[in-house]
């Protein structure tokens, strides 16, 4: 079997010796368009995390019989095109379900507890200068007793659900497909999610109904304070309304994808005023060790059941 690995730089430090086993591999940190239709045209097997395999890369394929995708979602496949060809395709779901819940609560925590500015505060010598004990300069609320909404309670936005219960939060939930219906937490409107949290966090994927689901308006709406994540895909959160409502009103953010990623150098986000209120990672929360080796596990094994 001829397997190509078209963007293994997504993969780290990850084992893909594994993939050997299978058959005669080739793989490359990274693909261009412009090199994809070359590198795929005699290989049986596709492997992609993020490169787009289109109809047009497809037509050039004249073996290929599955294409992997070493991510949960397949929107980087022309998932129409494959099927009138007969080519399977394959994904991977729940490998990085308590890797993101844990990057959720590390960007909350980070954010209401102010861990920037009292790091730098110490680092800096203004603690030492001050002849103070304590800081409280940039107070934090605790958790508990407050109300927490998730946008999407699929598997990520349960046990993040769950532990926010532990933590002796009231959560409740939005379900952005109407589909789910969970008796352990109140299902709400969205309007009424916005306007009541404390803390909300997004764990849903993009799609029609999700596309721009908070904008400036939708934002206005929400409590004094609060506290919005979105760990879910960039495009759910119009990420110019951040940039403008974040110098205007007492909100904080904590983004973890963007719609364009990388983000460009001259994006809005980076030149808000009120840096403080904003923390934005790079797409990092699905990546922990753990989360990287069941994803290459678990697609050696979609080969494996060609």
């Amino acid at each position: 079997m001829r397997i190509v690995l078209l963007d293994t730089i997504t993969f780290g430090d990850t084992d893909l010796s594994g993939f050997n086993a299978l058959g005669e591999v080739i793989a490359y940190q990274k693909t261009s368009p412009q090199e994809l239709d070359e590198r795929i045209a005699n290989v049986e097997v596709i492997v992609t995390n993020k490169v787009v395999i289109s109809v047009e890369s497809m037509s050039k394929a004249k073996d290929l019989k599955l294409i992997c995708v070493a991510a949960t979602g397949t929107n980087n496949v022309d998932l129409v095109a494959a099927n009138e060809r007969g080519i399977a395709v394959k994904n991977v779901v729940g490998y990085s379900t308590e890797s993101v819940v844990q990057h959720t609560f590390a960007m909350l925590f980070y954010l209401i507890e102010h861990m920037k500015y009292y790091d730098g505060a110490v680092k800096d010598g203004f603690w030492s200068r001050s002849g103070v004990f304590t800081d409280i300069s940039n107070p934090f609320f605790e958790i508990s007793g407050k109300k927490w909404g998730i946008i999407g309670l699929g598997n990520i936005g349960k046990k993040v659900a769950v532990l926010a219960k532990a933590f002796g939060c009231e959560v409740s939930y939005f379900s952005t497909s109407g589909k789910n219906s969970d008796t352990d937490f109140t299902s709400i409107s969205l309007q009424l999610l916005l306007e009541e949290s404390d803390i909300i966090s997004i764990h849903a994927p993009l799609n029609e109904t999700t596309n721009n689901l908070l904008d400036y308006e939708q934002l206005l709406t929400c409590k004094p304070n609060a506290v919005i994540l979105n760990l879910g895909r960039g495009g759910i959160i119009n990420e110019e309304a951040v940039a403008k409502i974040i110098d205007e009103k007492d909100l904080f953010f904590g983004l973890d994808v963007l719609t364009k990623e990388p983000i460009d150098n001259h994006h809005p986000l980076l030149s808000v005023r009120n840096r403080n209120k904003l923390l934005i990672t790079p797409h990092i929360a699905w990546t922990s060790k753990e989360a990287r080796d069941t994803l290459i596990a678990k697609t050696i094994e979609n080969i494996r059941s060609l």
